[in-house]
């Protein structure tokens, strides 16, 4: 059974930093596109940061330089470190694999989510 747990959100000023992370289990963890998403209210989640197989990243324009996506196959487990938040960085944010990628919004395996408050 495919799992994703996401964990790591909180509530934090604006300046500050959060680390995300999404344990996973059940597929090989290592062959599946892996990324980060989020959902503004009203509206389809939108790609945050993309991890590829072959090592390489990227980032919505947004969050470039600010977050760094890695993943850990050993542990089968993927972060998002989000430095420098902003107000705008508020959302429930999930994370994803798929064989595609980035990963689809209907497609993919999906976890919970965890939510990111940012306050001014």
């Amino acid at each position: 059974q495919v799992q994703l747990v996401e964990s790591g959100g909180g509530s934090v000023q604006a300046g500050g930093s959060l680390r995300l992370s999404c344990a996973t289990s059940g597929y090989r963890f290592s062959e599946f596109c892996a990324g980060w998403f989020r959902q503004p209210p009203g509206k389809e989640r939108e790609w945050v940061a993309i991890s590829y197989t072959n090592g390489s990243t990227n980032y919505a324009t947004s969050v470039k330089g600010r977050f760094t996506i890695s993943r850990d196959n050993a542990k089968n487990t993927l972060y998002l470190e989000m430095n420098s938040l902003k107000p705008e960085d508020t959302f429930m944010y999930f994370c994803a694999a798929d064989v595609f990628c980035p990963p689809r919004i209907v497609g993919a395996w999906w976890g919970r989510g965890t939510q990111v408050t940012v306050s001014s």
